[in-house]
C-alpha cells in the first residue's frame, strides 16, 4: 500500500484480505512485515469469519427445521413425472421425503449435542463450586493410594531373599506381545471401554494455526486472550508428549521417541492389567507400570477447563498437574469442540502424527504462521540419516535381543526382528562394512559421496524381495525400539555379552563404582566416556533406522538415497533425501476449505507457488498472493547498496574474492567508519561461522580489531545454542551502560552468522540493532550433493522461468530468503528506525534486487562510491 497508512488501516487490510481468502476457499500467500500487527490481524480476521460462517449455518439448520416441522409436502417437490432412471414418480418421492427426513434428524441431533457442549461449558463457567469439589476428591484418592503404598511396603520388609526369584518375572515387560500382521486388530484403550456421548461428537468448523515453535504459540495464545475474542472463543493448544508429559518418570528419560514409546507402553499395561484381574484362578502376571495422571474422569475436567479458558501450554501443564490429568490426552480430546487448534506445523506437515493427535482436516481452515522456511521444514521432517556406526549398534542389540528370548518370542516376532538384521546387515555392507567387526575400526575402500534413487538403492542392497511396509508397521505396533531400549539399560553397552541375572547384577554394581571414580576424576576435564554412555541412555539407534525405512517406502521419484562413505564405517552414513515437498502438502491443500501461509517476510514467493502448491496440484486461480507495506513512515529506515568501499575497492565477495586480504581490510574500514557515526547496536552478519572465525584473525593481526574495540565493544555469535541468551543479554547491557555513561565507547558491535542462532527470531529493536549489515550474499554450497540433486531434479521437472533455469533460480531464492530474514531483525515497532547496508554490488542486480522485501526496496539507495553513502548515513 502506499504511505501514509496508519497502523489500524493496514490490519484493516489485512483482516479484509484474509477474510476474503477463507470465504472464497484459497490458497493464499500473505506477506506483513513485523510491527504491522500480523498476528493480531490474523486472530481477528479468522475468528471474525468463523463467527460469521457458524451463523450462516445455525439460520439455514433453523430454516430446514422449520420447513421440517411445516410438514413433508413443504420439504418434497409434488410428484408428477418419473425420474431419469426410469423409477415411478411416487418411488422418487418417497426416496427424496426420505432423505430429507434423515437431514432433518440429523440436524435435530447436532442441535442436541451443541446445546448439551455449551450448557456443560456453561455450568462450569458459573458453578465455581465444582472444581474444588474434584479437587477435595482428588486428594481423599491420592491419600489413599499413600496409604496403601505404605501398607504394600510394609509388608515386602525382609523379602530380601525372594528378589532375587522375582528377576525373571521383571523381564515380562521386555518381550514382545504377539503381533498380528495382516488383520490388525485395533489398539483398545481403556477410554473406549467408558461409554460417552461426547467422544463422539463430531467435529465443528475450525481453524488450525500452526508456528514453528512454542513460544511463537504461546505468545499467539497471548495475542487471543487480549482481543476481543479472548472470553468466548474455545482454544486447544497441542504440543508433543516432551512438552506436555507431566509425568516425571517418563519425561526424564529425555529423548522424544523413547517419551512417546513408553507413554504408549504405560496405556497399553493399563489396559491389559484390567483384563488380566479379569482372568481369576489363573498365575497372577508381574504388575506393570501404568500412568496416574492418565485418567478418564480427570482428563474429561481437564478438557473441559480448557474449553472454557484460553490457556497456553505453560498454564495446561500447570492445569494437568493440579488436576492430576493428562495435558497430552486431555488436550486432544478437546479438539472436536475446539473452534481454534494451536499447534507446531511439524504437528500438522506429518501425516501419521497428525492422524495420531486427531486432526482431521476436511472442510477446515489452516493458517500457517512463520512459514518462510516452510519447504525446508516439510523436507527435513520427511528426510532421515544412520550412521554405519548405528547400524552396527542395533545389529548387536537385536541380535542379543533375539537370542536371550528366543524361546519366548512368538513366530510371527521373530520372523520380522530376522528380517529387520537382514536389512541392517545390507545396509552396512552396502557402505562397504561388516555387522560383526567393530564399525570405528573397519576402513572404506572407496570413499565419496554417491545418489541413487530409491528403487536402485534397494536392488543394490538387496532388499528389493522385503515388504518394507510391512517391517515399518511392525516397528511402530510392537514398539519394538522402546523393548530394545529397556534390554540394553538393563544388560548394558551394544557389545556386552548378555548374561544370567545373577552375573549382570554384579556387573550392573561394578559400573556404577567405575562411573562413580570416572566422574570424581574427571571434574576438571571434559568426560568423553560419560558423554558417550550419557547418549546411548538417551537414544536406541533403532528408532533412527525406523525413520530411515519409513522414508524408503516414498516413490522412487520423489527422493534420492545418498551413500555418504567416508574413513571408517562407523563415520560413514546413509542418508535419504526428499526432493518433491509438494507430495506430503498436497493432501493438506486438498482436504482444507483454504490453506493461509502467512510470515513478516515471505520474499520470493516463487518458491511457495511452484515447488509447493503447483507441484501439489493446485490450480493456479485458487492461489491468491497478499503484501502489505510497513507501518514506518520512509525516514525511518535508509536501506544502502554499497558497490565499494573508502579506498574504491570493488565490493564483490565471491568464493574466490572474498579471502583476499585487501578485500578484509576494506570491510574492516567500512565498519570502523560506520561504527563512528552510528549510535547503540550494530549487528554484522557473515556469510558463514568459517569466514566470520577467518575475518576476526585477520582484523586481530592487522590491528584493526582494537580500532573497532575502541568505539564499539565486540561480541560473537556462539555456535552452542545454550550460550545464545547470555551474548544478547551482555550485548543489551552494554548498550544500555554506554548510552547512559557516555563516553567514547557508544555501544557494541555484534558479529553475527547468516542462517545461525540470531537470523531469526530475534529482536533487535530500537538501541540494539540501529544498524544491519550485511558482509556479501550467503549463498548456499553449491558443490552440495544434496543441493545438486535438488537442482538437478528442478531443471528435470520446472519450466524455465523468465528465461533462467529453474535450479539458477533456487540458488538465488535461497540466498534472498537468508538475507531478508537477517536484516528483518531491525525494525521490530511502528516508531523503530535504523539503516541497512549490503556490502556488495550484485545487490544492484534487478533479480536480484527485485527479491528484497518490497518495503525495503522502494526505499533503497545504490550507492556506487561509499563517501555518498556515508554522508546518507550520517545525515
Amino acid at each position: 500500500f502506499p504511505f501514509p497508512y496508519t497502523p489500524y488501516r493496514i490490519q484493516e487490510q489485512f483482516m479484509e484480505a484474509l477474510y476474503g481468502a477463507l470465504e472464497a476457499g484459497r490458497v493464499g500467500i500473505f506477506e506483513s512485515p513485523t510491527g504491522t500487527g500480523k498476528s493480531l490481524s490474523l486472530i481477528c480476521g479468522a475468528l471474525a469469519w468463523l463467527r460469521d460462517c457458524e451463523e450462516k449455518r445455525r439460520q439455514e439448520e433453523e430454516q430446514l427445521l422449520a420447513l421440517g416441522a411445516g410438514g413433508q409436502d413443504a420439504l418434497s417437490p409434488q410428484p408428477g413425472s418419473a425420474d431419469t432412471a426410469g423409477q415411478p414418480d411416487w418411488v422418487t418421492a418417497f426416496v427424496q421425503r426420505k432423505e430429507e427426513r434423515d437431514m432433518v434428524d440429523r440436524l435435530k441431533e447436532e442441535q442436541i449435542r451443541r446445546k448439551k457442549r455449551e450448557d456443560r461449558l456453561e455450568k462450569i463457567r458459573q458453578n465455581v463450586q465444582l472444581k474444588y469439589a474434584a479437587k477435595r476428591k482428588r486428594c481423599e484418592e491420592d491419600e489413599a493410594k499413600r496409604l496403601l503404598q505404605l501398607s504394600k511396603e510394609a509388608l515386602s520388609q525382609g523379602a530380601g531373599e525372594d528378589a532375587l526369584d522375582q528377576l525373571d518375572h521383571n523381564e515380562e515387560e521386555l518381550i514382545l506381545a504377539e503381533y498380528e500382521s495382516d488383520d490388525e486388530k485395533k489398539v483398545v484403550s481403556g477410554l473406549e471401554e467408558d461409554d460417552d456421548d461426547d467422544l463422539e461428537e463430531e467435529h465443528v468448523t475450525k481453524i488450525y494455526y500452526c508456528s514453528r515453535t512454542h513460544s511463537q504459540l504461546s505468545q499467539f495464545v497471548r495475542e487471543v486472550q487480549k482481543s476481543p475474542f479472548g472470553k468466548d472463543t474455545r482454544l486447544v493448544s497441542l504440543g508433543s508428549r516432551q512438552n506436555l508429559c507431566v509425568n516425571e518418570e517418563v519425561r526424564r528419560l529425555g529423548a522424544l521417541q523413547l517419551i512417546n514409546d513408553r507413554c504408549m507402553e504405560m496405556q497399553k499395561n493399563k489396559h491389559e492389567k484390567k483384563s488380566n484381574e479379569e482372568n481369576e484362578g489363573k498365575k497372577r502376571r508381574v504388575s506393570r507400570a501404568v500412568c496416574p495422571f492418565y485418567s478418564f474422569e480427570q482428563m474429561q475436567f481437564l478438557r473441559d477447563e480448557v474449553l472454557v479458558e484460553v490457556k497456553d501450554i505453560e498454564q495446561l501443564v500447570s492445569l494437568g498437574r493440579e488436576t492430576k490429568a493428562c495435558p497430552y490426552y486431555g488436550s486432544r480430546f478437546a479438539i472436536p469442540a475446539a473452534q481454534l487448534v494451536v499447534l507446531p506445523y511439524q504437528m500438522l506437515l506429518h501425516e501419521p502424527t497428525r492422524n495420531a493427535a486427531g486432526i482431521k482436516l476436511k472442510d477446515q481452515v489452516v493458517i500457517i504462521d512463520e512459514a518462510h522456511n516452510l519447504i525446508d521444514t516439510i523436507t527435513c521432517i520427511h528426510s532421515a540419516e544412520v550412521s554405519g556406526s548405528q547400524l552396527c549398534c542395533a545389529h548387536s542389540q537385536l541380535s542379543q535381543y533375539m537370542e536371550r528370548y528366543r524361546k519366548r518370542l512368538k513366530a510371527k516376532n521373530l520372523m520380522y526382528i530376522k528380517q529387520i538384521l537382514y536389512l541392517l546387515e545390507k545396509f552396512v555392507a552396502v557402505l562397504g562394512g561388516n555387522v560383526n567387526q567393530n564399525p570405528g575400526s573397519q576402513a572404506v575402500s572407496q570413499t565419496g559421496t554417491i545418489l541413487k534413487s530409491i528403487n536402485d538403492f534397494l536392488f543394490q542392497s538387496q532388499i528389493d524381495n522385503i515388504n518394507l511396509f510391512k517391517v515399518q508397521r511392525y516397528c511402530e505396533k510392537s514398539l519394538i525400539s522402546r523393548k530394545l531400549f529397556g534390554f540394553v539399560e538393563r544388560y548394558g553397552g551394544p557389545a556386552s555379552a548378555v548374561k544370567t541375572n545373577k552375573e549382570n547384577q554384579k556387573l550392573a554394581g561394578l559400573q556404577d563404582f567405575l562411573l562413580t571414580l570416572q566422574q570424581g576424576s574427571d571434574k576438571e576435564g571434559d568426560p568423553p566416556v560419560e558423554a558417550e554412555h550419557e547418549q546411548l541412555r538417551t537414544a536406541s539407534p533403532l528408532m533412527q533406522i525406523e525413520g530411515f525405512l519409513s522414508a524408503l517406502t516414498n516413490a522412487n521419484q520423489d527422493g534420492r538415497v545418498i551413500l555418504n562413505r567416508q574413513g571408517t564405517v562407523g563415520q560413514s552414513s546413509l542418508k535419504f533425501l526428499l526432493l518433491n515437498p509438494a507430495v506430503h502438502f498436497a493432501k493438506v491443500v486438498e482436504e482444507c476449505r483454504a490453506v493461509i501461509i502467512a510470515g513478516g517476510t515471505m520474499q520470493p514467493v516463487a518458491d511457495f507457488r511452484e515447488q509447493l502448491l503447483c507441484c501439489a496440484g493446485v490450480d493456479p486461480a485458487r492461489i491468491v498472493e497478499f503484501s502489505c507495506g510497513h507501518v514506518i513512515p520512509p525516514e525511518n529506515i535508509l536501506p544502502i547498496i554499497l558497490c565499494s568501499g573508502p579506498s574504491n575497492q570493488q565490493l564483490e565477495f565471491t568464493y574466490q574474492t572474498r579471502d583476499l586480504p585487501q578485500m578484509m581490510d576494506e570491510t574492516g574500514r567500512i565498519l570502523c567508519n560506520l561504527c563512528n557515526v552510528v549510535p547503540g547496536g550494530v549487528v554484522c552478519f557473515f556469510p558463514s561461522y568459517e569466514y566470520e572465525k577467518q575475518v576476526y584473525g585477520h582484523w586481530e593481526k592487522t590491528g584493526l580489531l582494537s580500532r573497532l574495540a575502541a568505539r564499539k565493544k565486540i561480541f560473537q555469535e556462539p555456535k552452542k545454542a545454550n550460550q545464545v541468551e547470555q551474548v544478547l543479554v551482555e550485548y543489551a547491557k552494554c548498550i544500555k551502560r554506554c548510552s547512559q555513561t557516555g563516553g567514547q565507547m557508544t555501544g557494541a558491535l555484534l558479529l553475527s552468522v547468516v542462517g545461525g542462532k540470531m537470523s531469526e527470531g530475534i529482536n533487535f529493536s530500537d538501541d540494539l540493532g540501529r544498524c544491519v549489515i550485511m558482509v556479501g550474499m550467503p549463498y548456499p554450497n553449491i558443490k552440495s550433493p544434496e543441493l545438486q540433486e535438488k537442482m538437478t531434479w528442478l531443471d528435470k521437472t520446472m519450466p524455465r522461468a523468465g528465461g533462467q533455469a529453474p535450479s539458477r533460480v533456487l540458488i538465488e531464492n535461497l540466498c534472498m530468503k537468508a538475507v531478508n530474514q537477517s536484516i528483518g531483525r531491525a525494525i521490530r515497532h511502528q516508531k523503530d528506525f535504523a539503516s541497512i547496508v549490503l556490502l556488495d554490488h550484485r545487490y544492484a542486480r534487478p533479480a536480484i534486487f527485485n527479491k528484497l522485501p518490497q518495503w525495503i526496496r522502494e526505499r533503497t539507495q545504490v550507492k556506487p562510491a561509499f563517501g555518498s553513502a556515508f554522508a546518507e548515513l550520517r545525515k
